[in-house]
């Protein structure tokens, strides 16, 4: 039932906002057209002097959170969106309504325990930024440090859970009704989604997130990540350095103060890489709204980050396919990249490799005839996914957050410096990553890791390999009772074929002294009955053992 209503609230909003006329210009089957012109609202409700984008901002804010975010996403991609559409879906990074203050306060003082007054020096009630799942304030504290306090959204948890189950819903619906359902695993990335949506739920997990990522960046000077107060921090309140910065997608300002664009962009795409290929450890809702750049040295600009309820991670594994596969695709070394998805799993090992080189050439070819600069990584790694999908590759959920990043990253940063070239910036960074992992002082890094492990089991290798000799002793003493028992097995299965062959044998000379006594020149003339009587010879003899 819960389910229903949020169908048919989906369902007024689309109407009420007339989205439909999102589909008018699209190549449409006819009977979804035909479906499309039986919608009573769209000669009931009209269009009005909103704008498309205007319409679909308000239709995602009214929806809730994860048609927000989703809209986040959309908002990065201005080579996919109109203008109109970009700059609309840009206000749902940090614009979305705000709740009450007041109310903001009180949930406060119930997480933490005290007045607001004891808590903060000053407390803002006007919040700052307001976003899908929480809202942020501004406050200072005794000792003169300037934070920011963000807040979880009252009741956010249960529209959540109701998006959550209509995914669900879809998601079977998919698996059942569609051929191609069961292999993209649809039920399995919304379960990840759901993992993921309400780990943003619990603020400390974001602050965690974001103690990490401070230390994996500790004194960089491309990457500064603000404090967090632990002792001001619960599940639905956070506290956290503030900091001052000019937003990334505020390109007028930064311009104006003439920053490096072109360095800007290339070490937001160095920041990505870092933290996908060093740390295996990325922040994975990079839209602009979270992305700010410092105001201290504009000619080496310095990007602040904020915001860490989604993170991203890989296994050594994928690091090492994902990072192996660019370098052969921009090497355009197909045969390579179609190896490296079957030797990663990601299709099945009994794939034709010869057939998959060809349709990831037929893909990929036409890309080459562009200019590096103009290449998308985020489309290449779209591209050679869905050329995969035709040879049963399954979605694999670990990549998904990483794509979604990628294009975040990508679309940032041709926003910053249209002519970032993302492969020259990125090959000596990849190159550099391989080298370091399979060269000499990879295996030193790792035999400096295991040495701890090793010098710990050392006083004990006598006694285990006292015992490792006394289990092959043992070994093979089952082996030769093994063997023995085999061998009387065969022995008495041998006897008991002599038996049976003797007693063969004497049926056999029955039945010649038969013949004889019935007829006695019949051993002399008739071929039957010589053959009994040589044949029971034959056994009595060879099977006198």
């Amino acid at each position: 039932m819960r389910r229903l209503l949020r169908i048919s609230k989906i369902v007024r909003v689309v109407a009420k906002y007339r989205l439909d006329t999102f589909f008018d210009q699209l190549n449409l089957r006819w009977y979804v057209r035909f479906l499309l012109a039986l919608m009573v609202w769209r000669y009931l409700i009209p269009v009005g002097d909103r704008s498309e984008g205007e319409r679909l901002r308000l239709a995602l804010e009214e929806l809730g959170p994860i048609f927000i975010k989703f809209g986040q996403m959309l908002s990065t991609r201005r080579d996919l969106l109109s203008d109109d559409l970009a700059l609309e879906l840009k206000k749902l990074q940090d614009n979305v309504p705000p709740f009450s203050g007041t109310y903001a306060q009180q949930l406060i003082e119930q997480s933490l325990g005290s007045p607001v007054e004891e808590l903060f020096a000053e407390f803002s009630a006007e919040p700052m930024a307001s976003a899908s799942v929480a809202q942020v304030h501004a406050a200072l504290l005794y000792n003169g440090e300037e934070v920011v306090v963000k807040v979880i959204r009252p009741g956010i948890e249960r529209t959540i859970k109701k998006d959550v189950a209509l995914l669900f819903t879809l998601a079977h619906l998919v698996e059942k009704l569609w051929a191609e359902g069961r292999r993209l695993r649809p039920v399995e990335v919304v379960a990840d989604y759901e993992t993921t949506i309400f780990d943003e739920l619990d603020l400390r997990k974001e602050a965690a997130n974001c103690s990490q990522i401070r230390r994996n960046f500790d004194n960089s000077p491309i990457l500064y990540v603000p404090e967090i107060f632990w002792d001001l921090t619960r599940q639905n309140v956070l506290v956290m350095e503030r900091i001052h910065g000019i937003p990334v997608a505020d390109v007028d300002q930064l311009n104006a103060q003439n920053t490096d664009m072109k360095k800007l962009a290339e070490q937001g795409v160095e920041i990505f890489f870092t933290q996908v290929f060093r740390d295996s450890f990325f922040h994975a809702d990079m839209h602009p709204g979270n992305i700010f750049v410092s105001r201290s040295n504009p000619s080496s600009p310095q990007y602040i980050a904020v915001d860490f309820g989604i993170v991203g991670s890989l296994t050594a594994e994928d690091q090492s396919y994902l990072a192996r596969n660019f370098l052969a695709f921009f090497q355009r070394d197909y045969r390579q990249v179609a190896q490296l998805h079957i030797d990663s799993g990601w299709v099945p090992e009994d794939t034709n490799v010869y057939a998959f080189e060809t349709a990831i050439r037929s893909v990929c070819e036409p890309i080459f005839e562009k200019p590096l600069k103009d290449i998308s990584f985020g489309l290449v790694l779209m591209g050679l996914f869905q050329t995969a999908r035709r040879f049963n590759m399954e979605v694999q959920p670990q990549l998904v957050l990483l794509q979604k990043t990628l294009l975040n990253i990508e679309g940032l940063g041709r926003q910053l410096y249209p002519d970032l070239d993302l492969w020259q910036t990125a090959q000596p960074f990849l190159e550099r990553w391989m080298k370091e992992r399979m060269g000499p002082k990879a295996v030193y890094r790792s035999m400096k890791q295991q040495a701890p492990d090793w010098l710990d089991k050392m006083p004990h290798l006598p006694q285990m390999a006292y015992e490792a000799l006394h289990q092959l002793k043992n070994l093979d003493d089952v082996r030769r009772r093994d063997m023995l028992a085999l061998s009387v097995a065969r022995q008495e299965l041998k006897q008991q074929g002599n038996q049976r062959g003797r007693w063969v044998g004497v049926a056999c000379l029955v039945l010649a002294a038969g013949f004889a006594v019935e007829d006695p020149t019949m051993l002399a003339n008739d071929l039957p009955a010589i053959t009994w009587l040589f044949g029971g010879i034959a056994a009595v003899l060879l099977l006198r053992r």
